[in-house]
């Protein structure tokens, strides 16, 4: 089954074959081919640009995205599944200037096409075809840097405002040799364009800690967003899911003004009411990931009249469509062979027919203008971000420290628990004396240090990061930024705090306990406790990666945590660890520091009191250090392991992380 499929105008979406891959609907598909081939308003396949400033030749102007695009036999293969042979064709049009909405029931396959269309979410799906813009072959970073997608759930950083937000953006996406002034005149512009003017100063927000805008100004913002660049091409995935139907109809009317700019949109939409079903241009009905329908919305009704299943007087038409169209429970083959005869139906009509016959000429028109005897000619090439490293690092920089700044109920609330706990253990273990019991104490108190910064800090980042991580690849996707840069912008914005807090708790409960009275003691426990609490910190790191989302983050980090505090030297004397187990104390900060913060206590102590009735006792320092098997000379050791696990935890949590970007592409 050969696979064509056009756009009229800056876009032309050809035949998207696909077929169900036993995942349990036709939008999990397993294998799916297309050709899409792009020609200006006039049907001439050269010189048409993206609608910015006056017309010019697209050639000398790296306009690639906006000469075409064309899939060319790529094949996605689902992990472990067998792939149906069954295929299905789907043919389709979009011209400039109209807005397009793609729907059918659930299942139908609309967000299917969506995905190939933009070579999204296709880790489990096997595409061929090729992909062209005016004839000329691109690749999916082209198009991604030339189109705009405007996703279903909107993905921000709550704490920045509106205009920030397009602040970041247009210094990331928009081509670095546009000058500052332009950017920030165009955020102006795009502020003014989607009517946000009276929140462009408001925070975006985080639902249950900072009040922000709106749900139908956050749908706006991410148009906002995406319009920045001015791309001629938009897809939008359900852009009205979860808006009541006043807000709906604001988002759609949003979609309809920049259609009427001259862009291409193609949108999915899930039960419009009736004032936004009329506000498209033309409607693609999708069935069991066929085509019902493709054309003019008034022509809609038309076409189903003739099959025989006319829409009642007064009734919603997008609603009478999709439940036609949708296969109910309990009489599935009965819908589905009324729908395939509905799908054969369009493809005998005239308008079948002639989007057909649209398809072949438009293929044939590029072949004997190009005719593919070489690539090198019309070969596209695009950097693959648009902002310099330096740009990228500065700007991630700014934003992750505003992310934590911005949030000082959250400071507060860390603030208070670190000194609550310190001086709940300053109370408890309060001046303790070089005894037999004070050794049992001030070892217990020592091994409390560790185990605060450990669950304090492993279960925050966890919390934070996991929920961050999303927004991450999304914005990585889009060819934003690096992931190194993002990585080293978010430890350097956050560790400031995560000094902070380990030293306020320690020069709390140092002095309380009655630990060594020495000021050099102290700044050494300090920094131990500093680096124990970053060990720690790069394994919520670690942890946040591995898993695929908070919960299960959350159950995975205590059954590792554990383990490493057993082995920590306080629970189980180093020297009783069996040797087949003494590899796993390698991996525990808890060993390293319990250790480094024993030899600091305990070295120079040259007398402890012993009682007379006491059996065990320790006359010295060098004693206990004996007595856990530790060496005073080793804390240099130590501290170097500690800093070591730190390099190592974050180390893996980068790769993770690169791991999960290959898994999204």
């Amino acid at each position: 089954m050969t696979s064509k499929q056009v756009l009229e105008g800056p876009i032309r979406p050809s035949h998207r074959h696909y077929s169900n891959n036993g995942f349990g609907s036709t939008d999990e598909c397993a294998e799916k081919a297309a050709k899409i081939s792009l020609t200006d308003p006039q049907g001439q396949p050269d010189g048409y640009c993206w609608p910015e400033g006056p017309a010019k030749d697209c050639r000398t102007h790296d306009s690639a995205a906006a000469d075409g695009f064309i899939y060319n036999n790529k094949k996605y293969d689902t992990f472990g599944e067998k792939i149906s042979s069954d295929e299905v064709c789907v043919t389709g049009i979009c011209r400039p200037g109209e807005l397009l909405a793609i729907m059918g029931a659930s299942g139908a396959g609309k967000t299917t096409l969506l995905n190939v269309l933009t070579h999204r979410n296709s880790a489990r799906l096997r595409v061929t075809g090729d992909l062209y813009a005016n004839g000329k072959p691109v690749d999916p970073d082209t198009l991604t840097s030339r189109s705009a997608y405007v996703q279903q759930d909107d993905l921000f950083i709550g704490t920045l405002t509106v205009r920030e937000q397009l602040v970041f953006q247009a210094m990331l996406r928009m081509d670095r040799h546009i000058p500052y002034d332009r950017r920030m005149t165009r955020v102006d512009e795009v502020i003014v364009e989607l009517g946000l003017v009276k929140s462009a100063d408001t925070k975006i927000g985080i639902p249950g800690r900072i009040k922000g805008i709106s749900g139908g100004e956050m749908k706006r913002l991410a148009f906002a967003c995406e319009v920045l660049t001015n791309p001629s091409l938009m897809f939008c995935d359900e852009p009205t899911s979860g808006l009541d139907s006043f807000m709906a109809q604001n988002v759609v009317a949003v979609m309809k003004n920049m259609a009427e700019r001259g862009k291409t949109i193609i949108s999915t939409i899930h039960q419009p009411s009736s004032e936004v079903y009329a506000m498209f241009d033309r409607v693609l009905l999708m069935a069991e990931g066929r085509v019902a329908f493709l054309g003019e919305v008034d022509a809609c009704y038309q076409f189903f009249k003739k099959c025989g299943i006319p829409c009642p007087p007064n009734y919603n038409p997008a609603d009478f469509f999709i439940s036609t169209l949708a296969v109910q429970p309990g009489k599935e083959d009965n819908c589905r062979r009324a729908i395939h005869t509905i799908c054969d139906e369009f493809a005998k009509s005239d308008d079948g027919k002639n989007l057909e016959k649209s398809v072949v000429e438009n293929s044939r028109e590029i072949e004997r203008s190009y005719g593919f005897e070489s690539t090198e000619d019309i070969a596209i090439s695009k950097s693959p971000y648009k902002a310099s490293w330096i740009s990228q690092f500065r700007m991630l920089l700014w934003r992750s420290w505003l992310e934590v700044v911005r949030e000082p109920m959250l400071i507060k609330v860390r603030f208070f628990q670190v000194v609550a706990i310190s001086l709940l253990i300053g109370v408890i273990y309060l001046n303790q004396q070089l005894t037999q019991e004070g050794v049992t104490n001030i070892n217990g108190a020592l091994f409390l240090f560790l185990t605060n910064m450990t669950f304090q800090n492993v279960f925050g980042v966890v919390n934070t990061f996991c929920a961050q991580l999303p927004i991450f690849l999304r914005e990585h996707f889009n060819g934003m930024y690096r992931t190194d840069v993002y990585f080293i912008s978010k430890m350097l914005a956050e560790l400031p705090f995560y000094i902070m807090y380990p030293f306020v708790f320690v020069a709390i409960a140092y002095y309380l306990v009655g630990f060594t009275n020495d000021v050099n003691n102290f700044f050494i426990c300090a920094g131990i406790v500093v680096l124990v609490a970053n060990s720690s910190i790069s394994f919520g790191y670690m942890i946040s990666c591995v898993a695929r989302n908070i919960s299960v983050a959350l159950a995975i980090a205590t059954p590792f945590i554990i383990p490493f505090m057993l082995f920590g030297g306080f629970f189980l004397n180093s020297g009783s660890v069996p040797g087949y187990l003494k590899w796993f104390k390698y991996l525990s900060w808890f060993s390293y520091g319990n250790e480094a913060l024993l030899i600091n206590q305990w070295t120079g102590v040259e007398s402890i009191t012993c009682g007379v009735n006491e059996t065990t006792c320790f006359p010295n320092g060098q004693a206990v250090l004996q007595f856990y098997h530790y060496d005073n000379s080793s804390i240099t050791f130590n501290v170097v392991c500690l800093a070591a696990l730190i390099v190592g935890y974050r180390s893996c949590c980068f790769y993770c992380i690169i791991i999960k970007n290959i898994q999204k592409t």
